[in-house]
Formats: C-alpha cells, structure tokens, sequence
C-alpha cells in the first residue's frame, strides 16, 4: 500500500461451527459485538465488525458455521453464511490445528467451489499444538486449494491476529472509507442486547437449553432523568418445560441470566441499565417460517 493510497473493502469469516470465527473478530476489534459460547451455531446472523488501519479500512463479516442442517432454522443459518460470501473483496476460510483437514474438506467443498476471490486460509489455536504439526497441517492444506496465504493464528490469545490483519489489507482494492473512524460495527444496539442476553442463556443453562431459544427487544426507552436506559426484552422458547428450566426455582436461573446481561449490556452501551427479562412459550418457532422472519432470521 503506498501511504497516499487508501485500501478498503469487505472480508467474510467463514469455516464450521465453533472454529473461532467470533472469537478473531472480537480479537480484531480489540472489543466485544460478537458473542461466543462452545455450543455450535452461537452465531446466527451476518455480523460486521470495521476495523480501521493506517490507510485503509476492513469492514470484517462473522457469518454462522457451515453444518449440516436438520431444521428450517439451521437451513436459514447455512444460506446466511453462504450469501456473505458473494460480492466480498476476500474470504477467511478458518480451521482448527487440532482438527484433521479431512474434517474441511466438505465444508471447502460447499463454500469454496468457483470462487475467484482471494481467500486465506487461516489455521487457529495453533496455541495447542506442536510446531511440527502445524508445519504439516500448512503443508496439507496447501495441496487442497489454491489458497492466497496460509496463516497460522490464536484467535483467544490475540496471536498472529495483527499480522494476519496487514496481510489482508494489502490484496483489498483503493477505495473510500465506508464508516468513521469511531464506529465499530453497524449492528443496532438492540440486535447487541438481544445477542447478549442469548448468550448468557446458553453459556448459564448450558446444555439444557438448545437451540431454540430466541430473543426479541420490546422495548428500550432512555430516561435522562435519571440516566438509565430501561430494556425489556422477550424471551422465546418452543415448550413449557424449557420456560421452567430458564426461569429457575423461584427465579433464580432468570435473575442470574438477567444480571450477567445487564453488566455487558451496561458495558456496550456505556449506560446504566434497567433490565426486564420475559420467558414465553412459541411453539416450534424453529421451524415456522413466519416466526423466522419475525425473530430475524
């Protein structure tokens, strides 16, 4: 890049689920807007993180893991992440170095196949191997697609992760700046709250909750005289047994969900926060189209 010239462009994250994708871009941005949890399919929805550097600026696209889909929401899921990768400048394929590449190679097949944009390939937690085994990994994966670089990173401990970023930039076009400099991304605050409150539900009730657990602001009113932003937001789930599990004995679960929301909510929004949490049954939302599009996928 010459220092009169400025690079932008739009770069998707692509890969499985639970490969780190969210966790490089929150690595990226040096701050949280995506959540993360170890349960697959955490991410559900096109997310844009917009990272700036010296003469250019990388607008980043979380996208959900590519899997195979057993319901009209994962399908949804699967055609989100599929789409963000049309009319990008380049694509970040991720993979794990503890995982075998043979374990891609369907993932690669789906995503990859006549794509002429530039995409590298990015090896994470290389934190948890051995240096002769990520050489290989780089040596194999070389051999499987006509990847532009391969990077070796830790998207937890932040390593490789600004190098990757240089690299990246360098291959993005001349082009304007599409955002200022102090925005991070272009999510709406209330999809933030709504994200934040999903992920305190599955990372505190931990597997007994699946999937099918939606959230939806209803209502997020400022109140300057006292300097408190009050959200009430709805919680969604397809049985009455799951309502019981979220809610707790006497509450309790709920109010734990509300308070570990409410401490990132406040934190994101540089705010205190009054937070009101509802749990309502919608009976096999997942698989209802009208409700999808309601909840927003």
């Amino acid at each position: 890049m010459s220092e009169k010239s400025f690079h932008s462009g739009f770069v998707a994250i692509v890969g499985r689920p639970n490969v780190g994708k969210s966790t490089l871009l929150n690595a990226i941005l040096g701050e949280k807007i995506v959540i993360t949890s170890d349960k697959p399919q955490t991410t559900r929805n096109r997310i844009q993180g917009i990272h700036n550097v010296p003469g250019g600026q990388i607008i980043f696209i979380d996208t959900p893991g590519i899997h195979r889909p057993k319901s009209r929401l994962n399908r949804s899921l699967n055609d989100t992440a599929i789409e963000a990768t049309k009319g990008v400048d380049a694509l970040l394929f991720l993979v794990e170095a503890t995982a075998s590449p043979s374990a891609e190679t369907e993932v690669m097949t789906e995503l990859l196949s006549g794509i002429t944009t530039p995409v590298f390939l990015l090896i994470n937690k290389v934190d948890l191997v051995e240096k002769s085994r990520l050489l290989k990994l780089m040596e194999t994966y070389s051999t499987l697609f006509d990847f532009r670089e391969i990077i070796p990173v830790s998207a937890q401990k932040g390593e490789g992760v600004e190098k990757m970023v240089e690299l990246v930039c360098r291959f993005l076009p001349e082009g304007p700046q599409y955002f200022p400099d102090d925005i991070l991304t272009d999510l709406p605050e209330r999809f933030v709250v709504e994200e934040l409150i999903r992920e305190k539900l599955f990372r505190l009730t931990h597997d007994e909750i699946p999937y099918s657990v939606a959230v939806r602001v209803e209502s997020f009113k400022e109140r300057p005289e006292n300097g408190i932003i009050a959200i009430a937001a709805s919680i969604f789930v397809e049985r009455d047994s799951q309502k019981g599990i979220i809610i707790g004995k006497r509450g309790e679960m709920l109010k734990r969900v509300g308070t570990a929301a409410r401490k990132e909510i406040e934190s994101f929004l540089a705010e205190k926060v009054y937070l009101e949490l509802f749990v309502k049954v919608s009976k096999d939302w997942s698989e209802n189209p009208k409700k999808l599009k309601e909840f927003g996928y």
